[in-house]
């Protein structure tokens, strides 16, 4: 696009200046996680570039690696967790978070703000003090090392980005249309489904993909709470790296790498159709 014919020379370099900036930190944030996605395909079991790739040999690549994730039963049975562990926490982080921000919406609810902040809690404390609480606290009550404590703990994690995206899309909710549904004898329960969840529902959804990827992508609560038999795919990285280092991790790190930029355009979409629907947010 071209610079308006009035901007000064010092504005046009800034402009550029602004740019290279912005290119420059992109990098600095995106490089070293794509440098994995070649040496997943790295014939030999190391994490270096071998001579055969610096040169483009085909000799030097293969999808073995690959190959061995997709078949090993171990990878496999943590692919099985981390999916059951992230679905079913997902679900409760919805329904808590959706629950949550639909009460702070509320004008005449009093101490919004403590409540807010006490929500929000699990995004702020470091992690492995809420780890420590969670093992102590479900040790004591018999669901430390069960799937039912890693999801709740999982839950407990996810449920601060529910609160805040759809806290932020209740912000431009036109609540004239619930009275008007009323008006026209609507019941609260169907005014709720048929008004308020349709125009909420993608600030739902982003949180609940939210919500998702910070479930399957968690390590350190797992760790804590969960038993070898709730390893998931994070765990087994983790633990592959320490006792067996083999470009299999590499390989996984790609597929989560392509499943994270597909959730993410998946965000941005619900985010421009929320945008059509409801008018730019007012930040």
């Amino acid at each position: 696009m071209a610079l308006p014919i009035y901007y000064s020379p010092l504005e046009k370099g800034w402009h550029y200046t602004y740019r290279v900036i912005c290119a420059a930190i992109l990098a600095f944030l995106v490089v070293p996680i794509f440098v994995i996605v070649p040496l997943s395909f790295n014939a030999l079991p190391y994490f270096t570039f071998s001579p055969e790739m610096l040169s483009l040999d085909p000799a030097g690549y293969s999808t073995q690696w690959y190959r061995e994730f997709f078949t090993e039963e171990s990878w496999q049975h943590a692919v099985r967790n981390s999916f059951v562990i992230a679905i079913f926490a997902t679900l409760i982080s919805t329904l808590l978070g959706t629950l949550a921000a639909l009460g702070l919406s509320r004008s005449q609810m009093p101490f919004k703000a403590a409540f807010m902040a006490l929500l929000i809690s699990p995004m702020i404390v470091p992690l492995i003090i809420s780890a420590a609480g969670m093992y102590f606290f479900y040790t004591r009550i018999g669901i430390a090392s069960t799937h039912l404590g890693v999801i709740l703990a999982h839950a407990a994690l996810g449920t601060p980005f529910v609160v805040i995206t759809v806290t932020a899309t209740l912000t431009n909710f036109d609540h004239s249309l619930t009275r008007a549904a009323a008006s026209l004898g609507a019941s609260p329960t169907e005014t709720f489904f048929k008004v308020t969840v349709p125009l909420i529902l993608p600030g739902v959804v982003s949180g609940a993909l939210f919500a998702f990827i910070t479930s399957f992508d968690e390590v350190v609560v797992v760790l804590f709470v969960g038993s070898v038999e709730q390893r998931t795919i994070p765990w087994k990285m983790f633990s592959g790296i320490r006792e067996e280092i083999r470009p299999t991790i590499l390989a996984v790190a790609t597929l989560l790498v392509c499943v994270s930029i597909l959730l993410l355009t998946v965000l941005e979409l619900l985010r421009r159709r929320n945008e059509r629907l409801h008018g730019p947010s007012a930040s």
